[in-house]
């Protein structure tokens, strides 16, 4: 009886040692499901899933689904356009059909910059929770049929490209021709950039802000360098702002895949030093606009963006992927209130 009422205990015991494990890893488990974020290419939450199957992993590979890329190309465009006709006072037919072109222009290369980075880093993609999704790590498409996606992508580029100063000169036209095909490398190269430097923020930034020396050009026929590089420099610092945000969702990551980002090598200084990116990025487009003789419009569109620039940096948490991501996002806006503030300048002189 003795023996008997022991084994019982310990029977007991056994099952209540196994409910409280069980409950212990669910509970950790639906913390972690909790937190885990969504993927890049969730198919529920998307609307490309409505597309036929055939063409459906070609749009996850441009990433259409999330425009925010493509803005963050179109708006330096946007201020080069608006301010170039600024300066030469054009009828608003000049910017508006500028803005349509390289609107187009850029929802076009920013699929085919997506291309590129999956087809150099689908393997690098496999080993990272957020982007072994993607159709070529995923092996929804092969390496062959990205090829001939691509070449698609920059047959229609160059078409939107050739559109530029049609009008013009050819010496002219061959001008700005000749200043977009050269951004190419720089597309080319970046996503090999992340396997040998920390900065390949920085060679996004000079490939993403190439429209703020090729929307002067194609408004006036020639770059005004005095006016545009301070612009082109603005546009980097503001790159590495985004980018870096961006870069902070996969850190952890990265660091075990060998991909290195300024969001590794900032580390605990992110804040501050994002911070002082975003001053340098608002002084040099400031700068910029008074070169060019913009008016008050303009500069409040400039304070309305180092607003937005330190309302995120302030409120990002850089240890968490979904605050990261809506840093990133909210990044964008400070781009649209440049935009806007050249615009609102421009509309206010046409009027006198």
């Amino acid at each position: 009886m003795f023996v008997r009422q022991i084994l019982s205990l310990r029977a007991c015991r056994n099952r209540t040692s196994s409910i409280l494990r069980s409950r212990i890893v669910n509970d950790v488990l639906q913390r972690k499901s909790s937190t885990r974020p969504v993927s890049s290419l969730s198919p529920s939450s998307t609307w490309i899933e409505r597309l036929p199957t055939k063409i459906r992993a070609y749009a996850y590979l441009t990433r259409i689904d999330k425009p925010i890329g493509t803005l963050l190309l179109f708006y330096p465009c946007t201020w080069s356009i608006t301010m170039a006709a600024y300066a030469l006072q054009t009828p608003f037919t000049t910017p508006l059909t500028y803005t349509v072109l390289f609107g187009t222009g850029a929802l076009v290369m920013r699929g085919a910059g997506c291309t590129i980075n999956d087809m150099w880093d689908h393997r690098l993609d496999r080993a990272v929770e957020r982007t072994r999704e993607r159709p070529l790590a995923r092996g929804d498409l092969t390496q062959k049929q990205a090829l001939i996606f691509l070449a698609g992508q920059m047959s229609v580029g160059l078409a939107v490209l050739l559109q530029l100063n049609w009008y013009r000169t050819s010496t002219l036209s061959c001008y700005s021709i000749l200043l977009g095909a050269s951004s190419l490398s720089v597309v080319t190269i970046y996503p090999f950039m992340k396997r040998i430097t920390h900065w390949p923020q920085a060679v996004l930034g000079l490939a993403f802000n190439w429209g703020a020396l090729l929307g002067w050009s194609a408004v006036a026929g020639a770059v005004d360098w005095h006016v545009c590089l301070p612009l082109y420099a603005g546009g980097i610092c503001w790159t590495l702002v985004y980018d870096s945000i961006y870069a902070h969702q996969d850190k952890q990551d990265d660091v075990m895949a060998g991909i290195r980002s300024t969001a590794i090598l900032f580390g605990a200084q992110s804040r501050l030093i994002l911070g002082g990116l975003s001053a340098s990025s608002m002084s040099l487009i400031s700068l910029a606009g008074y070169l060019n003789e913009q008016s008050v419009p303009f500069f409040v569109g400039v304070g309305l963006a180092a607003a937005q620039l330190t309302r995120v940096i302030i409120r990002t948490d850089f240890d968490v992927r979904e605050s990261c991501w809506k840093g990133f996002v909210g990044c964008g806006w400070s781009g649209f209130w440049v935009w806007a503030g050249a615009l609102s300048d421009y509309a206010l002189a046409s009027l006198y």
